[in-house]
């Protein structure tokens, strides 16, 4: 019998075997506590609205284009989904009249930072943009992700063929995401849905467009929140309807965490994208289509007026001021008034900014500078020869001074070693002038333009040092940017 005051021999074991388990199951709660926390945190669906590219019938009727974001779902191929990883961004699923793949798909879904940028990693995005650039990038996507989806001809050679569209969107136009909270049931359900089910082409411009393939999808996750507007589309659904319809619904519910981002088109030679319009504003706006129309039919231009002032007039770049969201959540302010600040930059920031911008022209010697900084971007796109590194950053070999001198592109290689500094300087300054010229909708955000800022002055310094060390005595005058102060 045990008597008080005694203890077994066997006791000391057993209390360390009793601590252990105890131990073990504080962990197995603690673990079950955070997959329970992580399956019903929140991620978002969003509808994304493509300025218009003003080619072919969008030059005409200026509806842009029309896609759907992820932020938890990601590629497993560009035509089946899976559960994004640690460090992805989410992915951007889209349909076309003609995809141009081997198979008449309905749809393809790529990674966010290909969509926008080109390439895996946004700190490898490009600063510059020409269709040289763009090429490059598809190419690599191409022999990366879609060798099985695209080894015929057509699909390889023909500019037509629309995935190419799905390849760095933002150097050839400016793109908007409305986005809103999704669960992980939510996210889970389309994925089952959409992989177990025929991905075949069924374009149709009227009844199955892009914008009626976003609606579609938006309104799996919440029933009727994307809507067509018959009246000032004519019977049809346009981009813009789908993501005004979108907004509203989101602001009717506050719990949604309704949110904007915006990427602006990247400076460079390619055409300036202009932006979305709805049918009835197209008319009221363009007096090429309003002339006629009121010639034929007098008594439907007011109604068209009507129409469009009372109900279909809806700014993008204004949701974007009042609901503003960076990309990534680090970048997040912790208010709507820092938001507003931080991410969009106020006007007197811009202006301020503006002012420090003369004020670095004012130091240069040259008189025509401003030409100059308007000449330089065509320099580089037709004496240039683009290529990319191993991780799809942008570099162009240029001849200066009668030797080859290498430039990157990239946010990420544009201050490097093998970048030239007089050039790296003079890209930076042309790119600076032309975002701070821009129109709000083709303006990037502060947060953007603060690295470019950066960059900018950075790129002074180094480059007054190599102009120092080139215009010392027996030194050699490479190095130089052709345009800097006037020395083309």
């Amino acid at each position: 019998m045990l008597r008080l005051g005694s203890v077994p021999d066997n006791f000391a074991p057993r209390l360390l075997w009793l601590r252990w388990a105890l131990c073990l199951a504080k962990v197995q709660l603690a673990l079950w506590l955070v997959s329970f926390t992580c399956a019903g945190a929140s991620a978002d669906v969003g509808v994304v609205l493509n300025e218009s590219l003003d080619e072919d019938v969008d030059r005409i009727s200026s509806t842009g284009h029309s896609a759907i974001y992820f932020s938890r779902i990601c590629p497993e191929s560009p035509v089946r989904l899976r559960l994004c990883g640690p460090g992805e961004h989410g992915s951007v699923m889209s349909n076309y009249l003609n995809i141009g793949e081997d198979q008449q798909f309905e749809w393809n879904i790529v990674p966010l930072n290909i969509y926008l940028y080109g390439v895996e990693d946004p700190g490898n995005r490009p600063l510059f943009a020409s269709y040289k650039i763009k090429h490059l990038l598809e190419e690599r996507y191409r022999g990366k992700y879609l060798k099985q989806y695209c080894a015929g001809i057509p699909c390889m050679t023909s500019k037509k063929a629309e995935w190419r569209e799905m390849v760095a969107a933002t150097l050839i136009r400016g793109v908007y995401i409305f986005a809103v909270d999704t669960t992980m049931e939510q996210d889970q359900q389309l994925i089952a849905e959409f992989n177990d089910s025929a991905n075949k082409n069924h374009f149709n411009g009227v009844m199955r467009n892009c914008a009626d393939f976003t609606k579609r999808v938006v309104n799996t996750y919440f029933a009727h929140a994307a809507r067509t507007d018959y009246l000032n589309d004519f019977g049809m659904t346009s981009p813009k309807a789908v993501a005004r319809s979108f907004t509203r619904y989101a602001l009717h519910h506050p719990e949604s965490q309704f949110r904007v981002m915006h990427f602006a088109q990247v400076p460079g030679t390619t055409k300036r994208s202009r932006e979305v319009r709805c049918g009835t504003e197209q008319l009221f706006h363009s007096g090429k289509l309003l002339v006629p129309m009121a010639l034929i039919s007098y008594y439907t231009v007011p109604v068209v007026t009507t129409s469009y002032i009372v109900t279909g007039r809806f700014r993008p770049e204004a949701e974007f001021q009042q609901h503003p969201a960076a990309q990534f959540p680090s970048q997040a302010a912790s208010s709507s008034s820092d938001a507003q600040e931080q991410i969009v930059g106020t006007d007197a920031q811009w202006k301020d900014l503006r002012k420090s911008f003369r004020a670095i022209l004012a130091e240069h010697d040259s008189g025509d500078e401003r030409q100059e900084l308007n000449r330089f971007f065509k320099y580089i796109d037709r004496s240039g020869t683009p290529f990319l590194d191993q991780n799809g950053a942008a570099w162009t070999e240029i001849s200066l001074n009668g030797k080859s001198a290498r430039l990157g592109l990239s946010a990420n290689n544009i201050l490097a070693q093998r970048s030239d500094a007089g050039l790296s300087y003079e890209l930076l300054l042309t790119r600076s002038s032309h975002i701070l010229k821009s129109p709000q909708h083709g303006r990037e955000t502060m947060l953007e333009f603060k690295q470019d800022w950066a960059n900018l002055q950075r790129a002074s310094e180094r480059n007054s040092v190599t102009l120092a060390n080139n215009f010392a005595p027996g030194a050699s005058t490479r190095g130089a940017a052709p345009f800097v102060h006037g020395t083309q």
